[in-house]
Formats: C-alpha cells, sequence, structure tokens
C-alpha cells in the first residue's frame, strides 16, 4: 500500500520523511513494552534533523523502524504511520524494503566495526552492494568502489581496497560505511551515533564530510546522537527524546538559546564545555605513587615459514612522567597514539622496556609471583562496562573475586566489605545478587569503579572510562570518582580524547602523538596556552555546544585522517625531539 503525502512545507516543499504518532512495542516476560510513544516530525529536503537524547530514549529504535530493521518478533509497529515521499513504510514487506533501502534510504551504524564483514576485503563489500542493488554491471563495480572511496575523501584509496576492516583505523573504517551508505546514492541518510567512539579530530573531519557530501548529493540527514556539541556543530533542527516520547521541537539556534522543557535544560546543563571547567583547589599532594622512565612498549611482527620477526612496531618510545598520590595526570591523544599501551604497560597486560615503580617498589623483572602484591596498588577502569563484566556472574560475585584472590576478605567480613563498596559508588546493596545485563550503562560503570576499589589502590588508570556513557551519566561518574579522590587521596591516570573531560578532571595534562609525548605541563598552561602545533590541532577540533559559535567546514582536501600514521618496520619517530614544545617538560 503506498500513501501519497500532503504535507507540504514553505513554499509547497514536500518533505523527504514524515513520521506521525509512531508507536513501538517490544515483547517481554510480563507482556508487551511500549518503547517509542507518539513520534512525529518532517524531515524536509537537504536538511539535517537530529534526534537527540540519552540512551534509553527511543533514538536508535526510531531508526531501525524507518529502516524496517527492528528485532522480530520481539518488537514491531503498533501504531502510527512512516512515509518515505509516497511510500508507506510501515505497509512493506522485507522484499519491499529491500527495494528502499539503500537505494532510497540508507544508514551509518555507531560501530562500523561489527558493521563490517571482517572476513571480506572493502572492495569486495563495496561491490557486493553495487551488484544486489543493480547500481551498476559487474565489470563497472571495481571503477565505481574506488570512486566512492575518493568521495569520502580516504587517502590511498586503491590501497585502501585491498585492505580488510581490522587493518583500517576507527575513522577509516566510518568512511568505509558511509561510502557503502552512499554507494546507491540515497535519499535519506540516517547517522545512528557515527562519531561517538571517534577522537575529536577524526570525529571533526567525519562530521565535516558528511556537510560536504550532503552539498555535493544533496542528501537528507537524520543524525542520532547524545552529544550536544555534534548537535550545536551539524543540525538544523533537533527533537529531543526521553523514555520514548518526544518532550521538544525546535530549530538548533532556538533549542539552545531557550529550551521549553526542564529535561532539554538538564541536558545541556550537563553538556562539558571546554573553558568553562572551573579552578580545582589546590590540594596537598602526597609522595609519587607512579615513576616512569624511558617506557618503550614495542610489537614483532613475525611471518615467513619459521614465524620469525620480521618487522617491529614501535607502540610507544621514550615516555617519562610521575603521579603523586590526589593527582591526576591525563593522558590525551588521537587513536594509536599509545595511550591505552601506556595504561596496560603499568599494569603488566603488554611486554615493556624501561623503568616502571609504583609505589616505589620497580616492576620490571618481577616474577608474576612477586608481581601479585605491588598490582594491589594499581587497578583499572576500562572504556566498556558491559565488557569488563562477566554476564555469567552477578555483580556481588565480581565485586568480591579481587578480594577473594589477594585474600583480603571472606565470609561475613567479606560480605561487609562489597556491600560497602556498593554504598561508596552509590548503588543499593539490594542490587549486588544482579546480574549486568540488569544494569544500565553508567550502573555498570560505578560496579567496575566499586570492583577496582576492592583492593584499596593507591592508583587507578581509568581508560576512556566515560566516553560510551550519556553526558548527564557521564557527570555523576566523574563527580564520584572526584569525590572518591578527595576522600582516598587516589591518583588517577586518565585517559581520554574528551578535551572538555579532560579539562573537569586533569591536574597535569600530556599530549601523546604517535607514541611519544609532545607536550605535558599544568592542565591551565597546555589547555588554556598549548604550545605544540599538534595540541593545538586537538583543541580546535572540539566541538563546541553552541550553534552561534559553528566552526566552519575546513577545506576537505587539507584532512589527513586516511594516511599511514607509521610504516611497519619503520624506525620510532623522532617528533619529541625535533618538534618538542619550549616551556613543556619532554621525554628524553
Amino acid at each position: 500500500m503506498t500513501i501519497m503525502s500532503d504535507n507540504a512545507g514553505q513554499g509547497g516543499i514536500r518533505p523527504v520523511l514524515t513520521v506521525r504518532d509512531l508507536k513501538v512495542q517490544v515483547a517481554t516476560s510480563e507482556g508487551a513494552k511500549t518503547v517509542l510513544d507518539g513520534l512525529s516530525f518532517d524531515l524536509m529536503p537537504g536538511e539535517t534533523l537530529c534526534l537527540a537524547g540519552e540512551s534509553g530514549s527511543g533514538k536508535s529504535m526510531t531508526a531501525l523502524a524507518i529502516m524496517g530493521l527492528l528485532p522480530k518478533p520481539m518488537a514491531r509497529i503498533a501504531g502510527g504511520s512512516i512515509r518515505l515521499g509516497e511510500i508507506e513504510l510501515t505497509d512493506l514487506s522485507e522484499t519491499g524494503f529491500r527495494a528502499v533501502r539503500a537505494n532510497r534510504v540508507a544508514m551509518i551504524f555507531q560501530e562500523p566495526m561489527t558493521s563490517l564483514n571482517p572476513l571480506m576485503t572493502v572492495q569486495q563489500q563495496l561491490i557486493e552492494v553495487l551488484l544486489e542493488h543493480g547500481t551498476c554491471t559487474r565489470s563497472e563495480a571495481p571503477a565505481r568502489a574506488l570512486a566512492l572511496l575518493k568521495d569520502v575523501r580516504l587517502t590511498e584509496p586503491e590501497h585502501r581496497l585491498k585492505q580488510y576492516p581490522h587493518e583500517l583505523s576507527g575513522g577509516m573504517r566510518q568512511r568505509v560505511m558511509i561510502a557503502i551508505a552512499l554507494a546507491c546514492d540515497p535519499e535519506v541518510l540516517i547517522a545512528d551515533e557515527p562519531t561517538t567512539a571517534l577522537d575529536v579530530t577524526v570525529q571533526a573531519e567525519i562530521l565535516d564530510l558528511i556537510r560536504l557530501l550532503q552539498q555535493d548529493h544533496g542528501t537528507t540527514v537524520l543524525m542520532i546522537t547524545h552529544d550536544m556539541g555534534v548537535v550545536a556543530e551539524i543540525a538544523d533542527r533537533v527533537v529531543v527524546l526521553r523514555d520514548g516520547r518526544q518532550v521538544e521541537a525546535a530549530p538548533v539556534k532556538e533549542l539552545f538559546t531557550e529550551q521549553k522543557s526542564d529535561y532539554a535544560r538538564e541536558l545541556l546543563a550537563a553538556v562539558p564545555r571546554l573553558g568553562c571547567a572551573p579552578a580545582r583547589p589546590k590540594r596537598a599532594l602526597g609522595d609519587k605513587v607512579i615513576e616512569v622512565e624511558d617506557l618503550a612498549v614495542r610489537f614483532d611482527i613475525t611471518g615467513g615459514v619459521l614465524n620469525r620477526p620480521v618487522a617491529r612496531v614501535h607502540a610507544v618510545e621514550g615516555v617519562n612522567f610521575d603521579i603523586r598520590a590526589g593527582e591526576t595526570l591525563a593522558l590525551v591523544g588521537e587513536s594509536g597514539c599509545g595511550k591505552s599501551t601506556i595504561g596496560k604497560a603499568l599494569l603488566g597486560l603488554v611486554p615493556w622496556q624501561g623503568s616502571i615503580r609504583i609505589a616505589g617498589r620497580q616492576t620490571f623483572g618481577l616474577s608474576h609471583h612477586a608481581l601479585k602484591p605491588v598490582l594491589r596498588d594499581i587497578q583499572m577502569v576500562f572504556q566498556d562496562p558491559g565488557a569488563s563484566l562477566d554476564s555469567r556472574m552477578t555483580v556481588r560475585d565480581q565485586v568480591a573475586e579481587p578480594m577473594i584472590v589477594h585474600g583480603i576478605a571472606k565470609g561475613s567480613d567479606l560480605d561487609d566489605r562489597v556491600e560497602y563498596l556498593f554504598r561508596r559508588v552509590g548503588l543499593s546493596p539490594d542490587m549486588m545478587n544482579r546480574y549486568p545485563h540488569e544494569f544500565s550503562g553508567g550502573q555498570r560503570q560505578r560496579v567496575c569503579i566499586a570492583r577496582a576499589l576492592s583492593l584499596s589502590p593507591r592508583v587507578i588508570v581509568a581508560d576512556e572510562s566515560v566516553s560510551a556513557l550519556d553526558v548527564s551519566v557521564q557527570a555523576q561518574v566523574l563527580d564520584l570518582m572526584q569525590e572518591l579522590q578527595d576522600e582516598d587521596g587516589l591518583a588517577y591516570l586518565f585517559i581520554s580524547h574528551d578535551m572538555a573531560v579532560i579539562e573537569q578532571m586533569a591536574d597535569r595534562v600530556m599530549v601523546m602523538r604517535l607514541g611519544q609525548m609532545v607536550e605535558e605541563g599544568e592542565r591551565d598552561a597546555v589547555l588554556g596556552d598549548a604550545r605544540h602545533p599538534y595540541t593545538q590541532r586537538l583543541l580546535s577540533a572540539v566541538p563546541i555546544p553552541d550553534p552561534f559559535r559553528r566552526r566552519p567546514p575546513r577545506d576537505m582536501a587539507d584532512f589527513t585522517l586516511g594516511k599511514p600514521i607509521r610504516d611497519i618496520g619503520d624506525p620510532p619517530p623522532r617528533l619529541v625531539l625535533n618538534e618538542i614544545a619550549p616551556g613543556h617538560r619532554a621525554a628524553n
């Protein structure tokens, strides 16, 4: 069944996509639950409409409903209308949707690594889409695939066609996903959190790329995001969702100027803004609890019949730093710069060279047995709390496990300790016997923090510990971490690509590039008066949550994404020797 749209906008222009009173339900053990109720909006030709809200608000469910990708029979459209031009999408069969997907509406998913086939090259995946939808002949497909990679400004496109997804960086994979989505020149491009996991410079390039492609192809964009900085950068209009309901809809400048709903005000108030963090009160710092000298992490690449080393990757080279009790050292830089590798080296999770002292004790050369008590003083909180927790164990058992392994507590003492830790991180002890899937993302991260605290460590390595959280939940977790630091004198190595979060948390900042330190100093000195061009570039790419200060799109010819960071087998770069910012301490 098709229905002609009778909605015309200004000047008689009709919407490309019209959603009216959309209702989506999912089956649960307690019956049908409504997860989206009464959503309505028009998407006009050439505009960018953002669906904004926190996890569980119904943003991604809306996209899946439009694409006909709701997981059936668990989820279904229970009411309302979705019109793509003259076509009523809620009436389409799967065969009908195949004619619409890619040809008229396409989607960029949040995590390209799970969306791309790991067993197929980039060229094979592009050609598959082109042939499936009859865009070109088999003989024309390779040239068309190459042209698509050039359209998304991926450097060395001929080489990229031959590569597999795991050989590309996150930004490169996302560009491949955009190329696949544009393969059939769709009218509507749905982008579901396309920049959430990307570094600020790569995020800025992806947003500029979407805007440029929109200009070149006249594509209409439905952007889904919880990042209000992204909303301010790219949106023409915004629809704010909460708990499956639409709470506000307005042009982007009007929304940021005068919010009509309390929720929109709360959402914007929770956004960390670079340059607005209050000065951290001066605190009496303790002794050095981390001392790192000439740290190097190198990975051998093996090959040949005898599987011998044929090349070496210099992941980290010549890094020096220390952290005092009660201090937060922030580690920033793009993906592949060595941030997480340094954190893993501190915990002995990767092979390393140099000197690492934890609470005054040298860890190099220690056996596993001798290292065990030393590592009690340092714990790690990872980026994805869902992947960090065992889905088959209760959270109570997972918080208790480190204490059992180290023989710290047992019996009633163990139970009391676990209950105390739950209260410390703001969770009710009534939740202790639940499993990870029964918690929200923010609650799961609190469980991970409780587990990290179970050994009473002196240092916590927080590796992108809030990057996957909504802004309001992120603010709560950051406040918790600061409270714990003030109470216990914890030292943090805080790894992040979010410069506004870094400003909120850090006492000192160390900037990494290509495995080496290029700038280091007090927070205000580095973020407020960056000396190194690379640091300046990072700061200039930070999205500003203010549509009146929107960054002008850069010349796409200046983009560097896709250029190899380092050819395997090359000697380590000497950026620190040649480009170190004067007045800031360097690794030497």
